[in-house]
């Protein structure tokens, strides 16, 4: 095949480093948008981007040309580094080493949208180590619980 084709839908989601700073409410749409950003120029397409104050979640379609663990790496030190410009507050700011990454088929575009886009609502009925657990099992992931959040 002369060229190449892909589509491929990704849930990202990764927490703020345990010893930082969590992200001000009145700041997480500057920082979604500018994850949005750092999608486009790596040539991913960013779908939706989310979250609470301890945690983020990123619908895209990944660049054809790159890694998950290289998409998500670039996506979390670009954004660390800029969230520390943000304002003194923010010094010490540091997302987490780790994150999970989710294959989306197009049929569960519209849920995962929705999802993410209620994250404030949701996390009131259910504990962000819940959901990433209740993630990792949907997915038949195997982990150990000492390495969660």
């Amino acid at each position: 095949m002369a060229n190449t084709y892909t589509k491929l839908n990704i849930h990202i989601v990764f927490h703020v480093k345990s010893t930082g700073v969590c992200i001000k409410n009145e700041d997480l749409p500057k920082v979604f948008a500018y994850i949005g950003g750092i999608i486009r120029n790596v040539g991913g397409y960013p779908v939706t981007v989310g979250g609470i104050e301890n945690h983020i979640h990123i619908l895209a379609t990944m660049p054809k040309t790159m890694s998950v663990s290289e998409f998500v790496q670039k996506i979390k030190a670009n954004s660390s580094r800029w969230i520390k410009t943000l304002a003194k507050y923010y010094e010490s700011f540091a997302w987490q080493e780790g994150y999970g990454a989710f294959c989306v088929s197009p049929s569960l575009l519209k849920k995962t949208i929705r999802y993410i886009e209620t994250q404030e609502q949701h996390h009131h009925e259910e504990s962000v180590r819940a959901e990433f657990i209740r993630f990792l099992q949907e997915n038949g992931i195997e982990f150990d619980e000492r390495y969660l959040l």
